[in-house]
């Protein structure tokens, strides 16, 4: 029974193998316009963000103003390099964290917003763990140098 298994094992291996690259390269690209796109809303309505940000969030440490400009610019720059696939981990492990202190600091968001951090927080994850795959400009430098 062990050998069938190990057989049946081994042959879903080689035949999913190849759907990791694109597997990685779907969850920074949909982390990146998820968060992207909250960075510009968050532009578009500044006034908004800055009120949310006093009134709303409880984003520890951090003063209110300096979370809201720091917010701001990790979601709109690290998304970059997710989609391009440079310094692929360390934007992913930030948008991790950025992504958890986001969920701890508007209790809100528990209620319906919770699952969606969750799903994005594994792929953010997933991607700090195995890396950009085939699609980033980090393998093309490795290569390089």
């Amino acid at each position: 029974m062990i050998a069938v298994l190990n057989k049946i094992d081994s042959l879903m291996e080689s035949a999913l193998k190849p759907l990791v690259p694109v597997l990685l390269l779907i969850s920074r690209l949909w982390v990146a316009w998820v968060f992207f796109r909250a960075g510009q809303t968050k532009i578009a309505s500044w006034d908004s963000t800055l009120y949310l940000f006093e009134y709303e969030y409880q984003v520890p440490v951090l003063p209110w103003e300096l979370a809201a400009y720091l917010g701001t610019a990790a979601e709109l720059i690290l998304p970059v390099f997710l989609v391009l696939g440079l310094l692929t981990r360390p934007a992913a492990l930030a948008l991790f964290v950025f992504n958890i202190v986001a969920v701890v600091s508007y209790p809100a968001l528990w209620e319906k917003g919770f699952y969606d951090h969750q799903m994005w927080g594994v792929m953010m994850l997933a991607t700090v763990i195995l890396g950009p795959g085939l699609a980033a400009v980090d393998n093309f430098l490795k290569r390089r140098g």
